[in-house]
């Protein structure tokens, strides 16, 4: 029976085309979803609201011949996820050696002692002024060539290994919802990410900014104001990573900069 279904948090075309028995691009391309397709654009990014039409199902024969074995396959199962893993960069520490023009003791200390710029006394500071504090460029690289568990809804579905960029592609359901990536798993520096499966709500929306932001690893929840603090904080670190102008808001050239870097 057709049904005109109502789009819910976390949906995207392929897994209501899976729950309904469909390919996904029959019903992208279907008639009815016509409107639908030139207001969303992608597939995978519908809004909590959205009507998608699924029409009836429809049977079709296929010619055997008895007594062989024959393989059917099923398009579009399974999906697959894609992703970068990434972390801080280690970096070591340089020491600076000692000054030997500071006085007997003081070592490297006595480079850092205040020194009198003339013009008043010690205790006058009008003279001197703070340096703008410019907060450091984080640098990332990838989790290269790391030992990962991945769990759907519950069940351990692959193991493997990052590759050297950090990459991953792991098959999974068109309907999962839930996702665990555990990288090292069993070591000290085990660590683990918990994966909202599905699309993603429109760029548009604030909840599909702050979406992209939490899967692009920026400490930000899926949903919120559009003035709450984690937003603020996030977009702030997000946009002085990637050269933007830092003003903690969503703005054009952010949602743009944001497209480009999580895919969709």
């Amino acid at each position: 029976m057709a049904v005109d279904y109502k789009v819910r948090s976390g949906d995207c075309i392929s897994s209501i085309a899976f729950n309904h028995g469909f390919f996904w691009e029959t019903l992208w391309a279907h008639g009815k979803n016509s409107s639908l397709k030139q207001k969303r654009k992608d597939p995978n990014i519908l809004r909590p609201g959205d009507l998608v039409h699924v029409p009836d199902l429809t049977s079709k024969e296929e010619s055997c011949a008895t007594d062989k074995r024959h393989t059917f396959k099923v398009k579009g199962v399974p999906a697959k996820l894609q992703l970068r893993l990434m972390r801080p960069k280690q970096q070591e520490e340089e020491q600076e050696p000692p000054d030997s023009s500071a006085p007997p003791g003081l070592g490297a200390l006595g480079a850092s002692l205040p020194v009198s710029l003339g013009g008043g006394s010690d205790d006058d500071a009008s003279n001197l002024a703070d340096p703008e504090y410019k907060p450091p460029t984080e640098e990332e690289e990838p989790i290269a060539n790391a030992p990962y568990v991945f769990e759907v809804d519950g069940i351990r579905v692959k193991d493997g290994k990052t590759d050297g960029d950090g990459r991953v592609a792991i098959p999974l359901p068109p309907n999962a919802r839930i996702g665990l990536l555990t990288v090292h798993p069993g070591k000290e520096d085990e660590k683990t990410f918990t994966l909202a499966l599905g699309g993603v709500d429109p760029l548009d929306e604030v909840s599909g900014v702050r979406q992209r932001l939490a899967n692009l690893g920026y400490f930000c929840a899926p949903d919120g104001p559009d003035d709450g603090d984690d937003l603020r904080t996030a977009l702030e670190k997000f946009q002085e990573q990637n050269g933007l102008s830092v003003r903690g808001r969503i703005d054009d050239e952010t949602r743009a900069k944001l497209k480009t870097a999580h895919g969709c």
